[in-house]
């Protein structure tokens, strides 16, 4: 009998009694009886676990029988050691996981179990990669950040982009627009405290980038230009809205691709821009006056505390304790359109050449930051645990272009209700 046989779970969803948990822990129940998989919940509190068996059991109709609770501490070394040699592969929900993911990643690593999370954090997920790759690699281990809402849409739409591109794609900007029609609709406090904590520290990220890429990725068009100038916005005539440059994970996990691309496979990188989109000038001075408070104050301890402290006062009511309720997900949706620049087919352009062609696809789905971030989630994991043979790399700390490249993840998600269409429209850029 194999080591890999001898694991009781398939699947383990780490934090599964956290308010996003419990999300993701459902999609796998519904998943799990699918495709026949086993699996279980784990965390340090298993009353709170069984009580999220017990939930679900009554909503979808299962048998909390068969669901395995397992207790696990980010504190006991051993506990997690035990989890990640119990399962296949393991979803981690504990965040923010620049203080809580490390001790995760490593078990993994070291037990010899694949890894999702839904970080949206550069600073983490490149300091996993540079201390944790080569071991990972070594050992067969796939570490896959970024699995929900950071990243997929943005590295896998731009994957999907570069793919229907008819002719050599160089330039890729993506446009997301956050569609809210429920009142009452916000995010959950452990993602306003990952954004404190990541923009208070985010200095730190140079000397990480330094050391996991030390050259520059060559350009083979010229350079993609900053749209937003001095005044940190511009007005997109194409799409009738006013943009400004996304502050996630997007472009750090994309150019994390592209290197990976060119160092593992020879495939020319590409220039990737990502913006977000605001319906006027007003949104777009409430913005500004919140980001100028939330930026002073992240840059001190105190105004840390004072932010951690009152979510839903510092943020305008944005993020709070509690989160958004369902009702008010129901309302929501995204989209992120990508406008592919490059040369048409049977052109030998110069890097000096203008791109003559732009090709417009999109990516959209329901409410991002729970409901599709855990159908996302849920599909990266199954993907790892049912194509394991078939995936393009032997392990690693990797993206999920680079992870799920060649693997039937974009229709599966499609099925789930993430969707990338062709536009077919191309235009002289």
């Amino acid at each position: 009998m194999t080591e890999e046989a001898k694991r009781t779970y398939e699947l383990v969803v780490f934090g599964a009694s956290g308010y996003t948990g419990e999300f993701v822990a459902e999609r796998v129940a519904k998943r799990a009886r699918e495709v026949s998989l086993s699996w279980a919940v784990a965390g340090r509190n298993l009353a709170k676990l069984q009580k999220v068996v017990d939930d679900i059991a009554k909503s979808t109709g299962g048998n909390p029988s068969d669901v395995g609770i397992i207790e696990a501490d980010i504190e006991d070394e051993t506990s997690l050691k035990q989890m990640c040699a119990s399962c296949k592969v393991l979803l981690n929900c504990v965040g923010p996981y620049r203080f809580y993911g490390e001790p995760v990643v490593k078990a993994c690593v070291e037990e010899k179990c694949d890894y999702v999370d839904i970080s949206g954090e550069p600073q983490f997920l490149e300091t996993m990669q540079l201390k944790y790759n080569e071991k990972a690699r070594d050992n067969g281990v796939h570490i896959v950040g970024t699995c929900g809402f950071d990243s997929i849409p943005a590295d896998i739409g731009t994957l999907f982009a570069r793919e229907k591109f008819p002719g050599k794609a160089t330039q890729v900007e993506s446009f997301v627009t956050i569609d809210v029609k429920s009142h009452g609709y916000g995010g959950h406090y452990g993602t306003w405290q990952s954004a404190i904590h990541g923009f208070a520290f985010q200095k730190e990220l140079a000397n990480i980038r330094r050391q996991l890429f030390p050259q520059p990725l060559r350009r083979i068009s010229p350079k993609l230009p900053k749209r937003v100038g001095s005044l940190g916005y511009y007005y997109n005539s194409k799409l009738s809205k006013y943009c400004m440059l996304f502050p996630g994970a997007d472009a750090s996990v994309v150019r994390r691709t592209q290197y990976y691309d060119l160092e593992s496979h020879g495939i020319d990188p590409i220039q990737y821009g990502a913006y977000f989109t605001l319906p006027s000038i007003f949104a777009i001075l409430r913005l500004f006056l919140f980001g100028l408070v939330f930026g002073i104050l992240a840059r001190f301890k105190t105004g840390r505390y004072l932010l951690e402290t009152f979510p839903k006062f510092f943020s305008g009511g944005m993020f709070s304790h509690e989160g958004a309720t369902r009702e008010s997900m129901s309302g929501v949706s995204f989209s992120m359109v990508f406008f592919t620049s490059g040369y048409p087919s049977g052109t030998s352009p110069s890097a000096d050449d203008k791109p003559s062609l732009i090709h417009v696809t999109e990516v959209h789905g329901e409410e991002p930051g729970y409901v599709a971030t855990s159908a996302m989630f849920v599909e990266a994991a199954i993907t790892l645990l049912l194509e394991h043979s078939s995936l393009p790399n032997k392990g690693g700390v990797l993206t999920p272009a680079s992870a799920f490249r060649g693997t039937k993840l974009l229709d599966n998600l499609v099925r789930q209700g993430v969707q990338f269409v062709v536009h077919g429209e191309e235009y002289k850029a």
